[in-house]
């Protein structure tokens, strides 16, 4: 390969304020980066090099094209000390073997069978929301972490997890744990007696626990259909000629499978609401549909064709704060990218962040508008201009289950209730694992107004 050049970058010089955003501000890093130097960017912090690539093409050849090249990089890579060997972190032979086990879980004809309990979950979901009507305000985010984890273990596990009230705490520090490892490269040993370890420790300790207690169960009941992901994972490990590996590659897998699917939905959700209150006539037009398509019964998979405008709300929601907010590769081997050098070892970002607001891509970018998504403005956009997901092999598993979820949970609430965010709360993004809302989202709950339809929990 002939010596391609250099991407163009912040000087040196900039190394501390670069750190800085690291540490406190990584949208605003991605997004001075894309303004201040275009599609490519070299950023050297110290001895690490950030090769960051804004482009479709460019996203296509990283993520598809020549995805056999790029690992796992920046930020998975040190958050593997956290996650453990989970699907999130694990590479070649043994990712392979582990999309192979969970993959079935996930395909389509057996998501379309959980309709109907993701349709109980969300009826529950709007119970509770209308229990806080005229009341205290409800924070949205813990109540749609409650729904997912209802979702994830009827849907994955064939359980109730509702038993584990500690479960939802013990995924918040996990994560927090993992993004402290990234920023941190993995310096900070985990035995040292601080606080924000000795919290992780705990954390970690009780999701094990919660896991061996499952397994513990499934193995005195048998699942019913033998398709989900725990009866899954004990065949796969069971034949494994070292027992204690194969428990603990296990209790990674289901950690690293449920904190995914725990936050990332539950963040879509909470982001939706937050822009429909916003903007009240997309309120109007999910609040039609829903009473058009659903009438006063709960949804079903054949629906999902149907709620085309929550799909496209859906859409939009995740095109300003995408679940999968930064992907980032290490490339094995030399590589040029849009006729830029890359070396083996340094990381590569993208950033679906900055790529879905490319103004090359997206009239008006920042502006919150659903109707982009329409088939008809939708032609001939770039299929990786759009990356809510991630892209090619690594392309998010569970997907499907979490759109549905989602177009469920926002059909039947928009049908029933009315959400606004208290006067005066700021709702700031905070980039972890997934892009959530940073501190929770108060909300008030109000009926819709008398006259419309309306179903009983």
């Amino acid at each position: 390969m002939t010596r391609a050049k250099t991407p163009p970058g912040p000087p040196r010089l900039a190394m501390f304020s670069l750190l800085r955003k690291v540490v406190w501000d990584r949208l605003a890093l991605m997004s001075d980066a894309a303004a201040g130097y275009g599609d490519a960017v070299r950023m050297r912090i110290g001895p690490m090099s950030l090769y960051f690539f804004n482009h479709p093409d460019h996203a296509k050849y990283v993520l598809k094209d020549n995805s056999a090249n790029y690992h796992k990089g920046f930020g998975l890579a040190q958050a593997k000390r956290a996650l453990g060997d989970g699907l999130l972190t694990s590479e070649g032979e043994l990712w392979r073997k582990q999309r192979k086990v969970i993959q079935p879980v996930f395909a389509h004809k057996r998501i379309a069978k959980q309709a109907d309990v993701v349709a109980q979950e969300s009826a529950r979901l709007v119970g509770r929301l209308r229990a806080h009507t005229g009341g205290e305000p409800v924070d949205l985010m813990k109540a749609m972490n409650g729904l997912t984890v209802g979702v994830l273990g009827r849907t994955l596990l064939d359980a109730d997890l509702s038993g584990f009230g500690s479960i939802g705490d013990s995924f918040e520090v996990v994560q927090d744990q993992a993004m402290f490892e990234a920023v941190s490269l993995s310096k900070v040993p985990t035995w040292l007696p601080l606080p924000k370890q000795l919290r992780f420790r705990q954390a970690r300790a009780d999701l094990q626990r919660i896991v061996d207690e499952l397994v513990a169960l499934r193995e005195r009941t048998p699942s019913a259909t033998g398709d989900d992901v725990l009866t899954r994972l004990i065949a796969s490990t069971a034949a494994e000629a070292e027992a204690r590996g194969g428990k603990q590659r296990m209790r990674d897998e289901l950690v690293t499978l449920l904190l995914a699917g725990y936050e990332t939905t539950a963040s879509t959700l909470g982001w939706t609401f937050h822009l429909v209150d916003q903007h009240p006539e997309v309120g109007e037009r999910l609040h039609e549909e829903a009473v058009r398509v659903l009438g006063d019964r709960l949804p079903t998979f054949e629906d999902l064709r149907s709620l085309r405008y929550t799909s496209m709300v859906i859409e939009e929601v995740m095109r300003l704060y995408p679940p999968v907010w930064m992907l980032s590769r290490r490339p094995q081997a030399d590589d040029e990218i849009g006729g830029y050098h890359v070396p083996a070892g340094t990381d590569v970002l993208v950033c679906p962040y900055t790529l879905h607001r490319h103004p090359e891509f997206w009239e008006r970018p920042e502006r919150f508008d659903p109707d982009r998504f329409d088939p008809a403005r939708a032609a001939g956009r770039p299929r990786y201009a759009y990356l809510p997901f991630g892209a090619g092999p690594r392309f998010c598993v569970g997907n499907h289950l979490g759109l549905m979820e989602a177009t469920f949970v926002i059909a039947m609430i928009s049908r029933e209730l009315r959400l606004s965010t208290v006067p005066g709360y700021r709702v700031v993004p905070e980039p972890m694992l997934s892009l959530r809302v940073r501190g929770g989202l108060p909300m008030n709950v109000r009926e819709v107004p008398a006259g419309r339809l309306r179903l009983a929990a």
